[in-house]
C-alpha cells in the first residue's frame, strides 16, 4: 500500500474541517495505507484530552473516534513544536498520545516521502 501524509492545521475553532482530518487518516489506516499525521498551528490542540473528548464534526464524526483508529492501526503523529510552544500545549498536555514533536524539516522530509498529501 501507499503512504498519505495529512497535514492538519485548523484547530477546535473549526471542527468539521478538524474532524474530518482524522476522519480520512483513519480511513486510510483501515484500508491498509501507512499514515501520517502532522499538526501545525492551531491543530496542536486537538490532541489535548479535554479537546479530543469533546470534538465533533457536522457529518464527520467524534475527534477521538478517529483518533482512536488512526493509533491503532500504526498511524504516526507528528505536532509542530513551535505551534506547541506559541500555545501552551506541553508534553504533561500529551500524556498517554503517542507523538513526536516535529518543526519544519520534518514536515518538509514527510511531504517528500509520503506518496500522498493531503492539507486540512
Amino acid at each position: 500500500m501507499s503512504s498519505l501524509l495529512v497535514h492538519v492545521t485548523c484547530g477546535p475553532e473549526n471542527p468539521t474541517k478538524a474532524t474530518l482530518a482524522f476522519f480520512v487518516a483513519a480511513a486510510a489506516v483501515e484500508t491498509g495505507h501507512e499514515v501520517h499525521v502532522f499538526l501545525a498551528g492551531d491543530a496542536v490542540q486537538l490532541l489535548r484530552e479535554p479537546v479530543r473528548n469533546a470534538l465533533t464534526g457536522l457529518g464527520t464524526g467524534a475527534l477521538n473516534e478517529h483518533y482512536l483508529k488512526i493509533i491503532a492501526g500504526g498511524g504516526r503523529l507528528y505536532l509542530s513544536g513551535g505551534s506547541c510552544a506559541a500555545r501552551g500545549v506541553t508534553d504533561e498536555d500529551l500524556q498517554g498520545v503517542p507523538y513526536e514533536k516535529g518543526a519544519p524539516p520534518t514536515l518538509v522530509r514527510l511531504v517528500m516521502e509520503c506518496d500522498r498529501n493531503i492539507v486540512y
